[in-house]
């Protein structure tokens, strides 16, 4: 069974460097390793010549020094000889009668091999090329290092011979910042880890550049990134350096370290290399760069040492993927979104030359949104509101309540309405074919959502509209609709939308958009359960069918989506990132009792989705069978079932 579910723990040190004295720093950078082993880091960053500070300046070419340098690494390699972790350090290096900037790889005792710096910087504050020769200028291809010959090279990657996928390629500082990176190409030979060992100066605004390289880098090489930068105890002659520290992954910054610091620092984060495989599987772009990168390579074999991983991962798993957890960067997700909804409607209607929509309101939260992005593409449009006919039809589980608020939101914002009570024609549908209106089945439950669809339809017709569906992303991933009912529109403008996400929607709308009235009902509707009412409410006229109860909780349903669609998540590594989001909230055992509803209800749903109507997608997951989902309408669950079984019954008996 998985272990590690794919993850690996990296860490950025920032050592507290003393100039030219190579001993403080090796014992600097020993007690880090050490601490970083013992937090289960299983690779840890240094920065730029750390063995000697990189502000050492004519120094490098002292002998005494460069001697000093070797002495030093030697002394980490046998110092750290029992632990686990893998550890890339900067430090000077004389091969073929140059000096190189180098970094070099060290695990349990040895050194796996040394990766000289491609690019040298020399304007500006930068005077490299007085003491360091360009990586293009090395001839040999190993050096004599600790007894041993160690290979160096641009050429080489590190793989981990107990983690195929985990491979890293070494980059040095001005190497991020020339047009073609070294990494850009080691990422495309299979390096999923790319390290950078820095000594940037720190100016004005400078930060927020190197910030914006790294998460570039990170996300063009759909890889993870760690960014280890020189920090206070260098020089001060003429520049000042921070200790900048990064650990990034697929453009999302992971962990950041406090600049200026006086005292050494460590940042840890864990990435997620499996979903990096599974993204650059996905990205046909990338693969179509990678191949000729591959060859000339040399892989070196390390050991990822990978732990029987446990909670909590050092990196933040949010609760609802879709909805940003900082308030500023929701409400920037809900404009846009609410904008892409709008211009796809606008589009739709220009394209058909038709200035009128009909679509069903309940008052529930979908036909709410749906209604306000109707509202916003005809006011892009510049056409009256009244194009809008917004259709109620209760049924045998209509509510006062939400019965009330459709009418009423319908009124504040200006549109046309309908009412059409759909319960005299279901009840001749059930004598027609035979069916008793007392069995609340299935039966009695989608024939009032067809009889709708059907009303909208033939409305639309009439009056020579599109019938703009309702339903949400999570219903589509759970096939809960009706096929040949809700399930069907002309034009769907909340396909995209995950169901977590429709809530704040509605609420942004009611802050930013709208008047005080509307305001107030949307105030209402956004605390009503969420219910399709198709059954009878019960003795005091409030909502029975509640569908949470009946499938379970949506902020579940839409993290396993998101984990499981996005980014290709096994079940049991989806069980244990819930565990870790949901904390508390939720045992093990419910969590799990989910997951199976969730893929036993995806898989069947299929073929719900393979003919859903035309509608846009909002972010990076779509269930279009035109555009992100393709799958088989019969492909068997089986195999996820089986691993959720098995990870169940293997807590189960840890726990007994």
């Amino acid at each position: 069974m998985v272990t590690s579910f794919g993850f690996v723990r990296l860490g950025a040190a920032v050592p507290r460097v003393r100039v030219a004295d190579c001993a403080a720093n090796a014992s600097g950078i020993v007690a880090q390793m050490r601490a970083a082993d013992a937090a289960g880091v299983q690779l840890v960053v240094f920065p730029e010549c750390a063995l000697t500070g990189y502000s050492a300046h004519d120094l490098f070419h002292q002998q005494t020094l460069q001697d000093a340098a070797c002495a030093a690494l030697v002394r980490v390699c046998r110092e750290t000889a029992k632990c686990a972790i893998a550890g890339v350090i900067g430090l000077p290096l004389a091969v073929d009668g140059q000096l190189f900037n180098c970094a070099a790889v060290i695990q349990a005792g040895r050194v796996l091999g040394i990766v000289p710096k491609s690019f040298i910087p020399g304007y500006k504050e930068f005077y490299e090329p007085r003491w360091f020769a360009p990586a293009a200028r090395l001839v040999s291809e190993t050096v004599a290092m600790n007894g041993m010959d160690v290979p160096i090279g641009t050429d080489l990657l590190f793989q981990a011979d107990d983690m195929p996928s985990f491979i890293f390629g070494i980059e040095i500082c001005e190497d991020l910042w020339s047009p073609v990176p070294p990494s850009s190409t080691q990422a495309v030979a299979g390096a999923t880890v790319l390290v950078n060992l820095s000594a940037s100066t720190e100016l004005v605004a400078k930060a927020e550049y190197r910030r914006s390289l790294v998460l570039q880098q990170a996300g063009r090489c759909i890889a993870a990134y760690v960014f280890s930068s020189a920090g206070v105890g260098e020089s001060t002659t003429d520049v000042v350096y921070s200790g900048h520290a990064l650990v990034a992954e697929n453009g999302i910054m992971l962990e950041e370290g406090e600049r200026f610091g006086r005292e050494p620092s460590l940042v840890v984060a864990d990435a997620d290399i499996e979903r990096l495989v599974h993204d650059r599987q996905v990205s046909t772009s990338f693969s179509a760069a990678a191949g000729q990168e591959v060859i000339g390579r040399r892989r070196i074999p390390f050991s990822a040492r990978q732990p029987k991983w446990k909670r909590p991962l050092r990196r933040s798993v949010a609760r609802h993927p879709f909805v940003p957890s900082d308030a500023a960067a929701r409400d920037a997700r809900c404009k846009e979104i609410f904008s892409i909804q709008a211009a796809a409607l606008a589009k739709r209607l220009e394209h058909c030359r038709i200035e009128r929509v009909v679509l069903g309101v309940s008052g529930g939260l979908d036909s709410t949104l749906a209604l306000l992005v109707c509202v916003r593409a005809f006011d892009g449009l510049g056409v009256a509101r009244r194009g809008i006919t917004a259709v109620s039809m209760p049924g045998f589980g209509t509510s006062d309540r939400t019965h009330r608020n459709a009418k009423k939101l319908a009124g504040v914002l200006g549109v046309s309405t309908k009412e059409i009570d759909i319960r005299a024609a279901c009840l001749q549908h059930f004598k027609d074919i035979g069916h008793e209106p007392s069995m609340h089945d299935i039966v009695f439950e989608n024939a009032q959502a067809r009889e709708r669809t059907q009303i909208l339809m033939d409305l639309a017709n009439q009056l020579g509209a599109i019938h703009v569906g309702t339903g949400d992303l999570s219903e589509l991933a759970l096939g809960w609709c009706t096929y040949g009912g809700d399930q069907i529109s002309m034009y769907n403008v909340n396909c995209g939308v995950p169901k977590t996400l429709v809530k704040y929607l509605v609420q942004w709308v009611a802050e930013t958009q709208v008047s005080a009235a509307a305001r107030v009902v949307l105030a209402d509707v956004l605390a009503t359960p969420i219910s399709p009412e198709l059954l009878p409410p019960d003795a005091l006229g409030r909502i029975a069918q509640k569908t949470e109860a009946a499938i379970g909780p949506y902020e579940l349903h839409d993290f396993f989506l998101y984990h499981m669609v996005r980014s290709g998540a096994r079940p049991g590594k989806i069980l244990m990132l819930a565990r870790q989001a949901f904390g508390s909230a939720y045992s093990a055992k419910e969590v799990a009792r989910w997951l199976r509803v969730f893929c036993t209800r995806f898989f069947a749903s299929q073929f719900k989705r393979s003919c859903m109507p035309d509608g846009p997608k909002v972010g990076t997951v779509s269930l279009s069978p035109r555009g992100d989902w393709r799958m088989p309408s019969d492909a068997e669950a089986a195999l996820w079932l089986d691993e959720i079984a098995a990870v169940s019954s293997t807590k189960s008996r840890r726990n007994a």
